[in-house]
C-alpha cells in the first residue's frame, strides 16, 4: 500500500423489533465513554464488513442477527477523534429478548425515536439512527 494513510473501517449496527424499538449499547471505554452507541467496531483484517458486523453485534449485545440492508457509508473525517474512521451502517432484526451489555459495553437498552432527546449519544450516531429509522419506515 506505500506510503498512504488508510482510514480505519469500522460497521455500526441498528438493530430493531416490530415496533421500530432498537437497541444501543453504553460505552464502556473512551472517547464517549458512558455515551449511547450503536452496536459496532472494527472490521478486522481478513474479515468482511457483514461479518464484523454480526460478529460486533454479538460481541456487544449477545443479539444473533440477520442484516436487512446496507443504509449507508459515513466517511467524514472528523467523524472519530481517534481519526479517520469510515463505517458501514447496517439495519438488522434480532431476537431482543437475548440482549446482554458484554465487550466495550457497560449497559444495554431499548430506545425509540422520542427517546433520543435526552440520551447522549457517541460518534455520528444521531444522524445514522435518524438514516435508519427512515430507512426502516420506508422499506419495512
Amino acid at each position: 500500500m506505500g506510503d498512504y494513510k488508510i482510514p480505519s473501517l469500522t460497521t455500526d449496527i441498528f438493530i430493531f423489533d416490530e415496533n421500530t424499538d432498537f437497541i444501543l449499547i453504553k460505552r464502556k471505554n473512551d472517547p464517549f465513554k458512558n455515551h449511547w452507541a450503536l452496536p459496532g467496531g472494527f472490521v478486522e483484517y481478513g474479515e468482511t464488513v457483514e461479518t464484523a458486523a454480526i460478529r460486533e453485534a454479538k460481541e456487544e449485545t449477545n443479539i444473533d442477527v440477520e442484516l436487512l440492508d446496507l443504509v449507508n457509508v459515513y466517511s467524514k473525517p472528523d467523524r472519530d477523534p481517534r481519526g479517520h474512521t469510515i463505517t458501514v451502517a447496517y439495519i438488522a432484526k434480532g431476537n431482543m429478548d437475548n440482549k446482554k451489555a458484554d465487550s466495550d459495553a457497560c449497559e444495554i437498552g431499548i430506545f425509540s425515536q422520542k427517546d433520543l432527546v435526552n440520551i447522549e449519544l457517541a460518534f455520528d450516531h444521531a444522524k445514522i439512527i435518524n438514516d435508519c429509522l427512515n430507512a426502516v419506515s420506508s422499506k419495512f
